[in-house]
């Protein structure tokens, strides 16, 4: 049996305007919308655009009036604590970081061998003194001085009496040449007279001769007096010493501050001028800025500065202390040599001092060794 086809409908004009007129309708949708986004995407475009020229002129014009770095630190005062004699620690009072003040007692070494040298020299200063006497007592010198004295004194005595002999003898020595002239007495009566006026002035330049040997003793005692008070001066500085080198053993905090650094411990044998530890001291901090050297012409102390610790995030202020009297290089280990080899042209950098005047606070506290960036007001 055959099955009838059934012929398709033509298509008609009205179907294309449908479709045209829809294409229509959303082509002017699109180009609404295109137009609105425009308009608000332009107005943002000129804020952006008018935002960067203002902080571009904001960053011009606070070029122009200051000058900044980020070569910059946090200085203070490090104190290095050295042993001034040598021994085994004994005992160690402090811990690393831990806060002291100026005085404190930190490290005790044995000193048994300086109060024995300590008891020396005193016994020694001692021997001295009874040598060369004090105030209160006189010496064995003073006592041989005394001596002296008052043999010269005997000596002295003797010379008036043996004085008188001969003079007694000469008187008789005349009369007895005046009786011999007239022979009352012999010859022999004479020369007696003769040899006992001869025997008086004898004993009388002996006595004179005697005096004067004493006057040197007594000289000699003298200067001896003198040496054993120079003996006492330098026995008395010797137990001094001794007195110091034991106090030395009691190693004490030069300055208040935080213990850093500590490199001592109990039973460590230590020698005169070793380090065992550093005191950060409580006497202030400072900034270094290192400046580069075109940058010196405006920068003069007085000027406000402003800075910010990295550590922190904080902000202070301070002010221009002072400028270094060379660069940085000139105080390095090995110096710079430009008259030798070939040379290459680098900006030299400057330390600048800075006084902090505002910190960042108490809870926040400048610490030796933290970069900051520095900025200084080259307006004012």
């Amino acid at each position: 049996m055959a099955t009838a086809i059934e012929p398709e409908a033509p298509q008609t004009p009205s179907g294309n305007g449908s479709r045209t007129s829809q294409t229509r309708t959303e082509h002017v949708t699109e180009t609404t919308t295109g137009s609105n986004k425009k308009k608000f995407v332009l107005p943002i475009v000129g804020l952006i655009a008018l935002f960067v020229l203002f902080w571009a002129f904001q960053k011009w014009n606070y070029g122009r009036t200051h000058q900044s770095t980020d070569n910059a630190q946090v200085d203070g005062h490090i104190v290095p604590v050295l042993a001034k004699v040598g021994g085994y620690v004994k005992s160690v009072s402090i811990n690393e970081n831990d806060h002291v003040k100026a005085g404190q007692q930190l490290v005790q070494l044995d000193d048994a061998d300086y109060v024995v040298r300590l008891q020396q020299s005193q016994a020694d200063l001692a021997a001295a003194e009874a040598t060369a006497g004090s105030s209160g007592f006189a010496g064995q010198a003073q006592a041989q001085v005394q001596s002296a004295a008052g043999q010269r004194a005997a000596l002295d005595a003797q010379i008036g009496a043996a004085r008188a002999n001969a003079n007694k003898a000469d008187a008789d020595l005349a009369r007895a040449k005046e009786l011999a002239g007239k022979q009352i007495i012999s010859k022999q009566q004479l020369d007696a007279s003769q040899a006992a006026a001869e025997v008086a002035h004898a004993n009388l330049l002996a006595a004179e001769r005697q005096a004067s040997a004493a006057g040197g003793t007594v000289n000699t005692a003298e200067a001896g007096v003198r040496v054993a008070s120079a003996r006492t001066l330098a026995a008395r500085a010797a137990a001094a010493n001794a007195q110091l080198q034991l106090d030395y053993t009691k190693i004490t905090a030069p300055a208040s501050g935080e213990v850093s650094r500590k490199q001592v411990e109990v039973g460590q044998l230590v020698n005169p001028g070793q380090p065992l530890l550093s005191i950060v001291a409580d006497t202030g901090v400072w900034v270094t800025a290192n400046f580069k050297e075109t940058q010196l012409a405006k920068i003069h102390p007085g000027q406000p500065v402003e800075f910010s610790v990295d550590a922190y995030g904080c902000t202070g202020e301070g002010k221009v202390e002072s400028v270094s009297g060379a660069t940085g290089a000139k105080f390095a280990l090995l110096p710079p040599d430009n008259a030798t080899g070939n040379f290459t042209k680098v900006v030299q950098r400057v330390p600048v001092r800075i006084a902090v005047t505002k910190p960042c606070g108490a809870s926040r506290p400048l610490r030796p060794g933290l970069s900051v960036d520095v900025h200084v007001d080259t307006s004012r």
